[in-house]
This record gives C-alpha cells, structure tokens and sequence, in this order.
C-alpha cells in the first residue's frame, strides 16, 4: 500500500525509519510536553528579547562592520548595547 503514495525523499525516509521500528512511544507525554515548553520560555525570558527599527542605511552598516569582524549582525548589536550599558562606551565630541 505504501508503494502507491508520493512521498519526497524527506517522507519516505521517516516511512522507512518507522517501519523498520526505530520509532518508540514517549511516556508521559503532556509531562515532557509542558517540561520543554518551560525551558523554552525561560530561556526566552532569559535572553530578553526585544525589537527595534533601524534606519536601512545603519543595518547595512551594522551588517557589513559585522561581516568584517567574522560574527552576525545581532552579535555585534547585543556587544555595542552591553558595552554602552557597564559604561564603556564614551561619547565622542563631534567637532
């Protein structure tokens, strides 16, 4: 019956996995459900996530000094705020 579906290759493989029995029952499901969806939340609290806008032309900016200091975008903006928020970012006197 199998053979008549049109399955990917991502599907056949889980069909396959399954049939061969390498697929087992979780105990106590909605425990381990509720146990992961915890972890997940605190680590949302966690890392405190938030949003911001930015003009296109500072993103680019950010992106490409990102780029050349081999780590991403959202690095380098989470190092700059830690950096301003201990107090080791100083202003610069625009002449």
């Amino acid at each position: 019956m199998t053979s008549k579906l049109k399955l990917d290759t991502e599907e056949r493989e889980l069909l396959d996995s399954y049939e061969r029995g390498e697929w087992h029952s979780i105990g106590a499901l909605q425990e381990k459900l509720q146990q992961y969806q915890a972890y997940a939340t605190a680590t949302l609290e966690a890392a405190g996530l938030i949003s911001i806008i930015l003009p296109q032309e500072d993103l680019k900016a950010i992106r490409r000094k990102a780029a050349e200091a081999g780590v991403s975008y959202q690095t380098l903006i989470a190092d700059i705020l830690h950096q301003f928020a201990v107090g080791h970012l100083v202003e610069k006197r625009r002449t």
